[in-house]
């Protein structure tokens, strides 16, 4: 069972870190409103997927971190996101750095949805339904958040690769 605490102690790491990542990617582009909403909405489910999955790890022995990345330093860069999102705004060069954006935050979704994906694996070997429970939920959620990047990039990219 250590092997499975040590998987359920990382993901709420890794779901702080997808919830930074998302907001970070809302904030350089808050001009698009579909992308700064729905990365916002993203961040809240990231965020509760990890305070979730937290009580699971430390019952099985995990050791998680407290502070999940969080700090003064998420604060402090969220303004000078938005800032740099409204002197770029519509402009073409904010076209390709959206595409970079979306690519970077699909495969960071994509990393995530595979751990979830390891720990519904471990959940069933060890016969816990509460936990797999869970860990099923968790996963399908962020492989709806795959998608919807995978979505996006479809319908960004002929738009700004053409102009």
């Amino acid at each position: 069972m250590t092997q499975l605490a040590s998987l359920l102690a990382r993901l709420p790491e890794l779901e702080t870190e997808l919830a930074d990542e998302y907001r970070g990617l809302g904030d350089r582009h808050a001009a698009d409103h579909d992308v700064y909403h729905q990365c916002q909405s993203f961040a809240r489910a990231a965020a509760e997927r990890a305070r979730k999955v937290t009580p699971h790890a430390e019952k099985l022995g995990g050791s998680v971190d407290a502070d999940g990345g969080h700090g003064l330093w998420s604060g402090m860069l969220e303004g000078a996101r938005r800032a740099s999102s409204a002197l770029l705004g519509r402009e073409p060069q904010s076209g390709l750095l959206l595409l970079r954006d979306l690519r970077q935050l699909l495969l960071a979704a994509e990393e995530v949805s595979i751990h979830w994906m390891l720990a519904e694996q471990g959940a069933q070997a060890a016969r816990d339904a509460e936990l797999l429970e869970l860990v099923t939920e968790c996963h399908t959620e962020v492989e709806t958040e795959a998608k919807w990047f995978t979505t996006r990039l479809k319908v960004a990219a002929p738009q700004v690769l053409m102009s």
